[in-house]
């Protein structure tokens, strides 16, 4: 009767299957024959099974909730960049930048092709496009999330290093490659 109430109980509770629960109630009633049980070790067995599946499901709830959290982050991102892209950039000149490797084109007017060069548009994934950002609005997606903005010059430095021997030839901004 022992061994069916415990199996019962770890089978109902959902802590462990048949062949588990058998070989407890195995345990149980060797346990029993030779004078070393009691009904506390049945219970302490529960509720060991108890606590580790309560640990188990916390820990696939908290992986859940980060999950749902990331998926929440990225659309509110998505959002932010379709909210606030710049339109109107279509012009005559290609503005070309590496994006996992491939060198890709995006057609732009002069004015946009001075400020990506001058970092203060940034380009990033829009979908399966792309789409022009100010560098503010780039500068807090790249803080909360990484891999949307893929072209983000910095800004111009005056600065010259001392032993520069390039330090005399200005690259000029119109430079195209």
């Amino acid at each position: 009767m022992a061994k069916n109430a415990l199996q019962a109980q770890l089978l109902k509770a959902g802590l462990v299957d048949n062949k588990k629960a058998s070989k407890l109630s195995n345990q149980a009633q060797h346990a029993k024959r030779t004078g070393d049980t009691t009904d506390s070790d049945h219970k302490q067995a529960l509720a060991d099974a108890q606590a580790s599946k309560v640990a188990k499901d916390q820990q696939l709830n908290q992986q859940k909730q980060q999950a749902l959290e990331q998926k929440t982050l990225k659309a509110n991102i998505v959002q932010m960049i379709q909210q606030h892209q710049i339109t109107d950039t279509y012009g005559d000149v290609d503005y070309q930048f590496v994006d996992n490797g491939k060198i890709k084109k995006l057609p732009i007017s002069q004015k946009l092709y001075q400020q990506i060069v001058a970092g203060h548009v940034a380009i990033a994934h829009l979908e399966k496009g792309y789409a022009l950002l100010p560098r503010p609005l780039a500068d807090r997606i790249e803080e909360k999330l990484t891999g949307f903005i893929i072209e983000l010059n910095e800004q111009a430095a005056s600065e010259v290093a001392e032993d520069d021997p390039y330090a005399a030839y200005a690259i000029p901004d119109d430079l195209m490659w």
